[in-house]
C-alpha cells in the first residue's frame, strides 16, 4: 500500500481548532479527535448501565460496547484472544498489576529482575517493590548514550538467574526504540518473561504481540488519542490463568462464601469494580479513527515533522538534543537542554509564546542521572502538527538565551 503525505487533520480536533496553543507535548498525553469526545458522551447519553450487572436490555448493551471495545483492542495488538485483554486505568496500573500478582507469586531469593535504565519510573518502581519483598535481586540492562542497547550487553545481563524483563518500547526521553525481538529471545531461553511497556509506541508503532512474542505489554489510551482513565494489559493466556487478581470485590468473581470465593474467567478474574466502559469504548473510537488514518501514513508525517524540528534543533547554538542522531530514531521525541538556562525557565519562555512543552526529568530520573543531565526540556510530535508550528517553536527556542541576558 502507497503512503502519502497526509495532511494535519487538525479540524478534527476541538482544542487545536479552538485554541492558540503550539501543542507538543503528545508525549504525555495526546489531544482527542472530535469522534472520541464523542463516542464516550454517547455511551452516557445512549447505553449508560454498569455493565456484566443487569440482565435487562439496557445493561446487556453496556455489556455489549465494553465487550466490543475488547475486541477493538485485541485486534489492535494482533492478539489471540479477547481473554487476554485486561482494561486498567493506565499503563502504571497494568504494570503494578503484573508485579503484584505475578512477580510476588513466582520471584523467590536469588532470582534477578532486569530493566533497562531508560525506564519511566513507572516500569522501575513495581520492580523495587517486587524484588525488595520477595529478596529477588534488580539488575540494570545500560544504553548507549543514543538509546541503543547492544545485544552483547544484553546477553551478559539475561542470566540463567533472570525471571523477569520489564523493557520499554519506546524511550519517553529518547525516543529510541528498543530491540523487542532480540530481549524476547534472549529472555526466553533462560526462562523468562518479558514486560513491554508500550505507552509511548502504541501511538506510532504498528503492535503485533504474537509476533513479537512478549508476555505481558501495556499501553494508555490518552497517549493513543483515547480518553484518560482507560488503560489495558495484554498477557498470555497461561500466565494470566495462573495469576492471583489483583485487586477484588465486584464481578471479578464467579462466587462467594463465608471463607473464600471462586473467581470469574478471563478477563473479568482482573477487572474488579465498575469498569470504565465509556473510556473503553472512547479507546475503541481512537483506535478506528487511527485505522482510518493510517499508521504508515502517521509514521510518515510525524518523521517529516520530526526531521524538521531535529535539524532546527542542531543548528542552534547551545542547544544539544538528546538521543540517535537520525529523525528516523526519535518516534518524535526531542528531548533537548540549553546551556545555562534551566528547563523550567525555556518552558516559561516558551509558554509565553503558547507553546506547550515537558521540562524537568520526566519520570525517568535513573536515565537523566545516567546520561549526566539534571533536567531537560520536551517536544513530543504527533501528525497532528504542522510545519508553521515547528518553525515557531524553533524560533522561540533561538531567541531564549538571548531573552535570558546570555546575548546569544
Amino acid at each position: 500500500m502507497s503512503v502519502v503525505m497526509m495532511p494535519s487533520h487538525r479540524e478534527d480536533f476541538p482544542l487545536l481548532r479552538e485554541s492558540k496553543a503550539i501543542y507538543i507535548d503528545s508525549a504525555a498525553t495526546a489531544q482527542r479527535p472530535d469522534c472520541v469526545i464523542q463516542a464516550e458522551a454517547d455511551f452516557y447519553a445512549r447505553h449508560n448501565a454498569n455493565p456484566l450487572r443487569g440482565f435487562y436490555e439496557l445493561g446487556v448493551d453496556a455489556t455489549q460496547q465494553l465487550e466490543t471495545a475488547r475486541d477493538s483492542v485485541r485486534d489492535f495488538l494482533h492478539a489471540a484472544d479477547s481473554a487476554e485483554i485486561i482494561f486498567t486505568r493506565n499503563t502504571t496500573e497494568s504494570l503494578n498489576l503484573v508485579a503484584y500478582s505475578y512477580a510476588l507469586t513466582n520471584l523467590r531469593p536469588g532470582d534477578e529482575v532486569v530493566v533497562s535504565i531508560m525506564e519511566h519510573h513507572s516500569n522501575l518502581l513495581p520492580w523495587q517493590m517486587a524484588t525488595q519483598r520477595t529478596g529477588a535481586t534488580l539488575r540494570f540492562l545500560e544504553c548507549d548514550p543514543d538509546g541503543s542497547l547492544p545485544v552483547e550487553r544484553m546477553q551478559s545481563v539475561i542470566t540463567d538467574k533472570t525471571r523477569l524483563v520489564a523493557v520499554t518500547h519506546v524511550s519517553n526521553v529518547l525516543g529510541h526504540e528498543t530491540p523487542v525481538k532480540a530481549i524476547v529471545a534472549a529472555a526466553h531461553a533462560v526462562g523468562a518473561v518479558v514486560v513491554l511497556d508500550a505507552a509511548q509506541s502504541a501511538p506510532h508503532i504498528p503492535l503485533d504481540v504474537q509476533a513479537l512474542d512478549v508476555d505481558f505489554l501495556a499501553f494508555s489510551g490518552h497517549k493513543l488519542l483515547g480518553p484518560m482513565g482507560v488503560g489495558v494489559l495484554y498477557g498470555k493466556r497461561a500466565l494470566l490463568d495462573a495469576m492471583p487478581p489483583f485487586l477484588t470485590g465486584g464481578e471479578m468473581i464467579d462466587s462467594v462464601t463465608r471463607t473464600g470465593a471462586v473467581f470469574a474467567e478471563l478477563p473479568h478474574k482482573f477487572e474488579a469494580g465498575t469498569i470504565n466502559a465509556a473510556g473503553a469504548v472512547g479507546l475503541k473510537a481512537a483506535i478506528d479513527y487511527i485505522g482510518g488514518l493510517g499508521m504508515a501514513n502517521m509514521q510518515a508525517r510525524e518523521l517529516m515533522l520530526t526531521r524538521r524540528a531535529l535539524d532546527g534543533l542542531k543548528a542552534i547554538p547551545h542547544v544539544h538534543v538528546l538521543g540517535p542522531e537520525k529523525a528516523e530514531e526519535h518516534t518524535g521525541i526531542l528531548t533537548f537542554t540549553i546551556d545555562n538556562v534551566h528547563p523550567h525557565d525555556v518552558s516559561a519562555v516558551l509558554d509565553a509564546d503558547h507553546i506547550c512543552v515537558r521540562a524537568g526529568h520526566h519520570c525517568a530520573q535513573p536515565l537523566l542521572n545516567y546520561l549526566g543531565v539534571s533536567s531537560a526540556t520536551r517536544a513530543s510530535l504527533m501528525f497532528y502538527n504542522t510545519p508553521e508550528e515547528i518553525d515557531a517553536f524553533l524560533n522561540s527556542v533561538e531567541g531564549i538565551r538571548r531573552q535570558m541576558g546570555y546575548g546569544a
